[in-house]
C-alpha cells in the first residue's frame, strides 16, 4: 500500500512518498502495542530482497532498545519502533548503518516519514545508533 507525505512547497498538498508498505508492519506494529503481548517490544522495517521502494518486516523481538540495536544491519538502511521498558511510550527510529552506500542512505531519507507515520502512537523520532540503550534516549 503507497503512503503519502506532505510536500511544505505545494500548500500542504499531500503526494505519493513513493514506497509501498508491506500488510506484516501494521499487524506487527499492533503487536508491539499490545499491552498483553510480551514476546515483541521492537520491530525493524527494511526493503524487501534489493527493492527500491518495497518495504517489509525483517526483524522483531524482545528486550527493549539493546535488543533492538543488537539486530540492526549495518549496511542497509532501516525504521523501527520500539516500546520503551521504563515507560511504556512507543518511538519511531530511522537508523542507517556505517556500510550503507549514500544512495541507499538518500533514498531511504525520502521514505522516512511514510513509514514512520504508519507506526501510531510514537511520542518522538530517534535517529537510532549501534549500541544505544535506553538510557540514552531519555537523555536526548
Amino acid at each position: 500500500m503507497p503512503t503519502l507525505l506532505t510536500d511544505p512547497r505545494s500548500g500542504g498538498v499531500k503526494k505519493n512518498s513513493g514506497v509501498v508498505l508491506s500488510s506484516s508492519i501494521r499487524e506487527t506494529w499492533a503487536e508491539v502495542r499490545d499491552d498483553k503481548n510480551g514476546d515483541v517490544d521492537w520491530v525493524i522495517i527494511g526493503y524487501e530482497n534489493g527493492s527500491k521502494t518495497d518495504v517489509t518486516v525483517t526483524n522483531k523481538g524482545s528486550g527493549g532498545v539493546e535488543s533492538c540495536c543488537n539486530a540492526l544491519p549495518e549496511d542497509e538502511p532501516v525504521f523501527g519502533g520500539i516500546r520503551l521498558r521504563k515507560n511504556g511510550r512507543f518511538i519511531s527510529f530511522f537508523y542507517s548503518g556505517e556500510g550503507t552506500s549514500i544512495i541507499r542512505k538518500g533514498r531511504a531519507s525520502m521514505h522516512k516519514n511514510g513509514v514512520l507515520n504508519t507506526l501510531e502512537g510514537c511520542d518522538y523520532s530517534v535517529e537510532l545508533k549501534s549500541g544505544m540503550t535506553e538510557d540514552d534516549l531519555h537523555s536526548l
